[in-house]
C-alpha cells in the first residue's frame, strides 16, 4: 500500500503497526514520486485526508492512503485543529516548526487550570482509488491533558505536551511500542486494516 506522506515519523509508525498485520507500506520517496504536495484547504481532518488520497492516487494510477491529523484543545474551541502543523506560522524545518507550535500553544493556555486543559490528537485516514473514489476511511483519537511544559524525547509534534494522566507522563515519554498501542494513528490504522482486502490495495 502506498502511504502518501512526507513525514518520516508517520511512515515509521504506519509500518510498525501495519507490518505485523501483513500490509507492506510503500513511501512516496521509494516510488520516486516528485509531486508537489497538494494544498490542505479542507475544513475538517476528513476533508484533507480525502483530498490528499485522491490527488496522489490519480497522479500515480494506484490506490493511495493519506492521512490528516492534529490536536484539538477544548479550552481553545478545538484549535489548533486542521492548522496544527502550521499553528505558529513559523517556517523552517519540521523540528523548528514543532517547537514554535508548542510554544504558541503554551502561550495560548497560560493561566488555564489543568482541569480545563483537556485535549486529544485526532487522525483520519482515507484510501482512494485512481478514479477518485474513496475506498475506505478510519478515524482514531488519543485523549490527554496539555502539560504546562514539554517533557520527553520520543515522538514528534505536540507529543511532549500531551500529558497522559493514567500513565503520569507525556506522550513523548512513552516508548514507541507503547505509543503505537494507544495513539490516534495506531487506532485509525488498525481500524483501517480490518477493512482492507487485496482488491482495495490493487
Amino acid at each position: 500500500m502506498i502511504f502518501a506522506t512526507s513525514n518520516p515519523h508517520k511512515l515509521e509508525e504506519a509500518r510498525a503497526i501495519l507490518g505485523p498485520l501483513g500490509v507492506h507500506v510503500e513511501s512516496l520517496d521509494e516510488l520516486g514520486c516528485k509531486l508537489a504536495e497538494p494544498e490542505e484547504d479542507g475544513a475538517t481532518f476528513e476533508d484533507n485526508a480525502r483530498l490528499k488520497a485522491r490527488y496522489y492516487a490519480q497522479h500515480l494510477g494506484r490506490s493511495c492512503l493519506a492521512e490528516d491529523s492534529g490536536l484539538e484543545v477544548d479550552a481553545l474551541g478545538g484549535a489548533p485543529g486542521v492548522y496544527s502543523a502550521r499553528y505558529s506560522g513559523v517556517a523552517g524545518s519540521r523540528d523548528v516548526r514543532d517547537h514554535a507550535n508548542n510554544q504558541r500553544l503554551l502561550r495560548e493556555l497560560a493561566g488555564v487550570p489543568a482541569s480545563e486543559r483537556t485535549a486529544r490528537f485526532v487522525c483520519t485516514l482515507a484510501l482512494a482509488a485512481p478514479d477518485g473514489s474513496i475506498l475506505a476511511e478510519a478515524r482514531g483519537t488519543y485523549e490527554g491533558v496539555i502539560a504546562e511544559q514539554g517533557r520527553g524525547e520520543n515522538g514528534f509534534g505536540y507529543d511532549p505536551l500531551l500529558f497522559l494522566p493514567d500513565r503520569g507522563c507525556t506522550s513523548a515519554e512513552l516508548s514507541p511500542s507503547e505509543k503505537h498501542a494507544r495513539s490516534h494513528r495506531g487506532h485509525a490504522l488498525r481500524q483501517l486494516a480490518r477493512l482492507l482486502t487485496p482488491e482495495l490495495l490493487g
